[in-house]
């Protein structure tokens, strides 16, 4: 609705209040005269009758009853709706829809969200965990944290830090097959993968004093970071994944990684948010808030 037809409206309604033209021109501060002009040119633009005029009072055809309802109502929900959205923008409320690859959402997003809602508790948070990229806008979403180079977009970006990928095995199936001890040892082993469309089953390794992209071989893929760590945790093969993800089962024993020297390949971290200039107070608050938390996490 344009500002000059809201303006009608509530000269309209100011006139049904008061019953005259020069009771509702003090009130909106018009002579009487160009209230009357006003409303007559409601009336043209709409083709009917709204208010019949008498020397003694004003009064409201049917029409101009059905008008008044309408636009008290309509008014009331613009007014309710500035008051809802400058709230907000005080005070952080409302939803916020977040995505996250599996791994990190499991061991780096959750374990935030406890204080961050006793924090905020009129924010509600809608969750997706998956490990492929989706699209910001045709997901509807607020916030997605991703690994590795970001492609350019009209997205806004905050950089969490970097993730050390490493290659990780059971005891027990480095004892069944024994430990890579070369990047070339790696053709004799089970190494896990994953299924979604974005992977490739090579790994980034260093040999010979240069990185190479090395094509390794499994009878298991899956579509998660985090299936494919409990699939090393069975002992059912090899697995390259994330330092956080796999930092518990390194110190516990449960896990133990193979060709540290190898391993040359780090991928930033991101926050991508939509907004710019105009990002909603809760999406800023979660934003604040999880950066320098994340950030700790990443750095171990």
């Amino acid at each position: 609705m344009s500002d000059a037809r809201a303006w009608e409206m509530k000269v309209f309604l100011r006139v049904a209040a008061h019953g005259s033209f020069s009771g509702a021109g003090r009130e909106v501060g018009m002579t009487p005269s160009s209230t009357a002009k006003l409303i007559d040119r409601l009336e043209g633009r709409l083709g009917v009758r709204l208010i019949e005029r008498s020397t003694r009072r004003l009064r409201l055809t049917a029409e101009g009853e059905h008008y008044r309802e309408r636009a008290e109502a309509l008014l009331g929900e613009m007014d309710a709706l500035d008051a809802e959205l400058a709230g907000g923008a005080r005070s952080p409320s409302g939803l916020i829809r977040v995505n996250a690859s599996v791994p990190f959402g499991r061991h780096c997003l959750l374990p935030l969200l406890p204080a961050f809602v006793a924090a905020y508790p009129e924010v509600r948070l809608d969750l997706t965990f998956t490990d492929e990229v989706v699209d910001l806008y045709a997901a509807a979403t607020d916030v997605a944290f991703r690994i590795g180079r970001l492609p350019d977009s009209a997205l806004l970006a905050v950089r969490l830090g970097e993730v050390r990928r490493r290659i990780v095995a059971a005891p027990d199936y480095l004892a069944r097959n024994g430990t890579p001890r070369t990047v070339a040892d790696l053709e004799r082993h089970e190494c896990l993968g994953f299924n979604f469309r974005r992977s490739a089953a090579v790994w980034p390794l260093r040999a010979g004093g240069r990185l190479v992209d090395r094509e390794v071989h499994g009878r298991i893929v899956a579509s998660n970071g985090e299936t494919v760590r409990h699939l090393a945790l069975l002992g059912l093969g090899l697995a390259r994944l994330a330092e956080f993800h796999v930092r518990a089962d390194l110190a516990a024993g449960r896990l133990a990684s193979v060709l540290d020297e190898a391993m040359a390949d780090r991928e930033e971290v991101h926050a991508v948010y939509t907004g710019r200039d105009r990002t909603p107070a809760r999406v800023r608050a979660f934003l604040d808030f999880m950066t320098p938390r994340l950030r700790h996490r990443l750095e171990g």
